[in-house]
């Protein structure tokens, strides 16, 4: 995918059951996006299957004084504790910004 830094992808029978990847400046930078499996995959360890490679990845690739972060939804934050990474707030708040549609001439 475009602007991927470093993607994994875990398939089953030529089916894509499972997904994660890594943006951002490939310095100082990073976010783990796109952490996804299959409903009927889920509960298999596959999510932990694609952190570890994105962990290992981050481990070799990026400076011991990198910033990474993700969007935890859910439960996922428990598997993400696992990996180091803790609630910021309230110093850090997610914030989001959805694009407003273009006003109609």
């Amino acid at each position: 995918m475009a602007n991927t830094l470093y993607g994994v992808s875990l398939s089953h029978s030529g089916e894509v059951v499972g997904m994660g990847r890594i943006i951002g400046d490939g310095g100082c930078f990073y976010t783990i996006v796109d952490i996804a499996v299959v409903p009927r995959w889920q509960k298999r360890g596959l999510g932990k299957r694609i952190l570890d490679a994105l962990h290992r990845w981050l481990q070799t690739n990026a400076e011991p004084s990198a910033y990474v972060n993700l969007v935890a939804d859910g439960d996922a934050r428990h598997l993400y504790r696992k990996y180091g990474f803790f609630e910021s707030a309230p110093h850090s708040i997610n914030m989001a910004y959805s694009v407003p549609a273009p006003a109609a001439d």
